[in-house]
């Protein structure tokens, strides 16, 4: 009977639900976008409640449109937005106060504090991190300091914290399990990547109570079962990882050297280096991707805050189009940039640059600059950073990376993947299923219900769709690059 999976996929923008079968392939798909709040500038939020309801709605919506009863689905997975951090009551399950979310920028000044005082390569010794706003601890700091009474009242054992993940496996049991897995717990700054546990330095460092956090569980494994209620009959959840892991277990990238990257909201380039952690020398982090019975496996990352970001921005807040994938043909009604570059900092640069105080810049700019130099502007910075957090991940690795598997929303643009192969020299390649963050989590979920035996099996079922090879000289190639990072450190430090 039980023959499927559901993928419950929480991101930034939307909450989608997938359905697949035995084969890997989506069966159904759900989607429904959720308000962002901007409270202030550099500020984020999401009401804890749209996180909810829209998935769970989502998740109802793609079993009616697959014609599948609770019954016939053998586990869920869980994967997710991450970093965004919540703080709820455990008696009542009600939130303290909006989640913030990972773009937001309010602790930047405790974490300059921090740097300044010493404190990071400890830190970074730690966790694989570095200290930037971007990452749940200073977030969680910050809300027990502003929430009157939330420190004292965590100390005591009455509030959770929880990233998203967490936050969904609250709301699917009734509020019966607390906990999230290694891959999300890594985001934290709490987390020790060595010994795979919350690290008590690191929690006196921030303040915070241990009391408050969750339980630390497998990637692949059952968890527990729904509330009857939510779809009509209980079902496990046994795979759980924050998206980034999900799309790298989703790509197959499962031997050291194996790297891919997903084009979202924002960039994230993750390389599997193996069961031991590899610290990394060039501004990266070094993350744990998945941990289930005696298999663990690390990753190095680099991320990119704003990609498809920028194309929203361009539809919402400049009116240049009415839907995302418009910015394609616009961007082809030329055949460059014409000499504009746009540094899409608008909530500060990650990797390899981390610079908090970084904003958004455009320049190259002559009155023959129309609207569609800006489109392919737009598109050509997603693939710029990209190129940024490449080169650096490759002088870590100490090895060429002969192939990059690219995944998410933008990677179905052929002018963006063309862009990308140009700029990184390298063929791009993409799969035939591009959803692999949500296939991740019920790959992770059906090996723990007994889908999939293996992991070969699943390497088995990843299909390419395209490939994309490099057209451009490497002199082209040092040009470009070159004139992008020169409009880079005209966008950094611009927030005093």
């Amino acid at each position: 009977m039980r023959r499927f999976i559901l993928a419950l996929d929480q991101g930034t923008t939307s909450s989608r639900a997938i359905v697949f079968d035995h084969a890997g392939l989506p069966v159904a798909v759900a989607q429904q976008e959720f308000r962002q709040i901007y409270p202030q500038p550099g500020w984020v939020e999401h009401d804890p409640a749209d996180l909810w309801t829209t998935q769970l709605h989502c998740g109802r919506q793609a079993l009616r449109q697959a014609g599948i009863a609770a019954g016939e689905v053998a586990a869920i997975g869980i994967t997710n937005q991450r970093e965004t951090t919540l703080l709820w009551e455990r008696r009542t399950g009600l939130p303290l106060a909006n989640a913030i979310v990972w773009q937001d920028r309010r602790t930047a000044d405790q974490c300059a504090a921090l740097r300044s005082a010493g404190r990071e390569r400890d830190v970074t010794a730690r966790t694989g991190l570095v200290l930037d706003p971007y990452f749940s601890g200073t977030k969680l700091a910050w809300l027990l300091d502003d929430v009157p009474g939330a420190r004292a009242r965590a100390s005591r054992g009455e509030l959770a914290f929880g990233t998203v993940d967490t936050w969904l496996l609250w709301q699917l049991t009734g509020g019966r399990v607390h906990a999230t897995d290694v891959s999300n717990a890594s985001r934290t700054l709490l987390f020790n990547l060595r010994t795979l546990d919350w690290d008590d330095a690191l929690l006196d460092l921030l303040e915070i109570p241990r009391a408050v956090l969750p339980a630390i569980v497998d990637s692949s494994g059952v968890v527990a079962h729904t509330d009857p209620a939510h779809f009509g009959s209980a079902i496990p959840i046994a795979g759980i990882a924050g998206d980034q892991q999900a799309a790298t277990f989703g790509q197959a990238c499962f031997a050291p050297g194996m790297a891919k990257n997903t084009y979202g909201t924002g960039c994230f380039m993750l390389m599997n280096v193996g069961a031991v952690p590899q610290p990394s020398h060039n501004r990266l982090l070094s993350t744990a991707l998945w941990r289930f019975g005696q298999t663990r496996a690390y990753a190095l990352e680099g991320s990119v805050f704003i990609a498809g970001a920028v194309v929203q921005w361009l539809r919402d807040g400049l009116g240049l189009f009415a839907r995302a994938a418009e910015i394609e043909t616009l961007a082809q009604q030329v055949p460059d940039s014409g000499g504009v570059l746009l540094v899409p900092a608008f909530a500060g640069l990650g990797a390899p640059y981390w610079d908090a105080n970084a904003r958004g810049l455009m320049i190259g700019m002559t009155r023959g600059t129309t609207k569609a130099h800006v489109a392919r502007a737009a598109l050509e910075s997603i693939a710029l950073q990209t190129a940024d957090v490449l080169e650096a991940m490759q002088k870590d690795a100490r090895q060429p990376l002969t192939e990059l598997r690219v995944d998410g929303g933008a990677a179905r643009n052929d002018l963006l993947m063309q862009m990308q192969a140009d700029l990184i020299g390298v063929p791009v390649v993409r799969p035939a299923v591009t959803e692999t963050t949500a296939l991740g989590a019920a790959y992770l979920a059906g090996l723990a219900a007994g889908i999939w035996a293996s992991q070969e099996e699943l390497a088995e079922l990843w299909r390419l769709e395209r490939r994309f090879e490099p057209r451009v000289e490497s002199r082209e190639r040092a040009t470009r690059l070159a004139s992008w990072r020169r409009a880079v450190e005209r966008a950094r430090a611009w927030v005093e």
